[in-house]
């Protein structure tokens, strides 16, 4: 039997995912002793295109050890809307597995399918921080899948190149190095602002840079905030202005691929990414020497800090079987304490453990900076699970069009202010 694989992705560009690399071996390992109707077939909904391959080989290991079991993986992401997909799986009573939820207003949302984890042995072993985002009145309800940072992640080649041996903390640092590439004849920021997901990940920086962001989130749903009058958001659009004119050109039309490409050719110096894309570049320019540096909107010294945080957590579908429900904890579990498990995270996937019996060892040069400013304290929240309803998806795309508008020259700057003021309260008044 060849491995089932379901992939939905729109991506474009150079760099082209192998994903049949391991059907034959995958012949080999599947027990005739077990007949299908037998199996039990577990699908999982994983949003991570950029580890696809990797994931993939993972569950082959696990179906190798636990040959009564079936794994089908839908990989679903890059220009595709992922969570629609999944509203519209489970709605027609047919949804995954385990799947993906990104804790907070989103966990609260979809509790009806969330089943109860609190007695799972990796509990034990998560850092306290990274589990809270999915606990309900006292009970758990997700996996951590890792920890994550982005910034801008800097070509230190291409920046010795152009002679800047200070590393820009600021927005008048930041726009004198880009002044310094472009005078060298390098391309200083790659932006792919087609995908509304990223521009929604810069506009998050507005809001983790405000003095409480819980308590300015508050104070958007009840009105006593407001966007539109908001310095750090004023800051924020200045930035993405920098970036425009100092970018590539067409960046309305540059997707995700196409964008780190520009960066992992050195095409460009500069790309706002986090450390999700280390495996994409490794596997275009191996050894690349690169960094991260805090995404400045403006002088102030709270600038020097890179967004961290948990971007998901694996749930297991309260509505499957319980067969079904067990085997997909047993997997979870197998993730996180295998040996083989541990492997795949650190080696493969590159992923910073949100676990601390997982050693953090040859992470690539992005997972060591984040975990330095980690331990330095200077790190800003992830706050768009936060957003009324846990609706990150909708708001990235209301955000999103509304960026897009304003980079085409549709929207001046204060209308721009409007557009997202607006959307919030339509989301609020739900």
């Amino acid at each position: 039997m060849k491995k089932r694989i379901i992939l939905q992705m729109f991506w474009t560009g150079m760099i082209i995912l192998p994903l049949f690399g391991c059907e034959a071996d995958n012949e080999t390992v599947k027990s005739e002793t077990i007949s299908e109707d037998q199996k039990t077939t577990l699908e999982v909904w994983n949003r991570k295109v950029e580890i696809s391959t990797q994931f993939e080989e993972m569950v082959l290991a696990y179906e190798k050890e636990n040959q009564g079991v079936d794994i089908i993986v839908r990989t679903v992401g890059g220009g595709v809307d992922d969570r629609s997909d999944l509203i519209a799986q489970l709605a027609a009573g047919r949804g995954p597995d385990i799947f993906t939820n990104g804790g907070y207003e989103e966990a609260k949302r979809w509790s009806e399918y969330l089943e109860v984890l609190s007695d799972q042995p990796w509990v034990e072993n998560a850092f306290e921080d990274a589990i809270a985002s999915m606990k309900i009145d006292n009970e758990i309800y997700g996996m951590p899948i890792n920890l994550e940072g982005y910034g801008f992640i800097y070509n230190k080649d291409l920046f010795k190149e152009a002679g800047i041996e200070t590393l820009p903390k600021t927005l008048t640092e930041l726009i004198a190095a880009a002044k310094k590439l472009e005078a060298a004849g390098i391309t200083p920021f790659a932006n792919g602002y087609y995908e509304k997901w990223k521009l929604g990940h810069l506009l998050n920086i507005a809001f983790a840079q405000q003095e409480d962001p819980d308590a300015f989130i508050k104070g958007l749903n009840d009105g006593t905030q407001e966007i539109k009058q908001n310095q750090k958001f004023k800051d924020l659009i200045r930035l993405l202005d920098v970036t425009v004119i100092y970018g590539n050109e067409n960046p309305l039309t540059t997707d995700y691929n196409m964008e780190v490409n520009l960066f992992a050719t050195g095409m460009a110096a500069m790309i706002q990414q986090g450390n999700w894309i280390q495996p994409m570049i490794d596997q275009q320019t191996p050894n690349m020497n690169i960094g991260f540096l805090p995404i400045a909107i403006n002088d102030d010294p709270k600038n020097d800090a890179l967004v961290v945080g948990v971007p998901n957590y694996w749930v297991v579908n309260k509505q499957s079987t319980p067969e079904k429900k067990r085997e997909a904890k047993k997997f979870l579990n197998w993730m996180v304490s295998s040996e083989q498990g541990k492997q795949f995270m650190t080696e493969q996937f590159k992923f910073i453990p949100a676990f601390k019996h997982i050693e953090t060892n040859h992470l690539g040069p992005l997972a060591d900076d984040i975990i330095r400013y980690t331990k330095e304290k200077k790190t800003l929240s992830f706050n768009w699970f936060k957003y009324p309803g846990g609706a990150r998806d909708e708001f990235d795309h209301e955000f999103g069009l509304a960026m897009q508008a304003y980079v085409d020259k549709q929207l001046n700057h204060d209308q721009l202010l409007q557009e997202l003021q607006k959307s919030w309260e339509k989301a609020a008044r739900k």
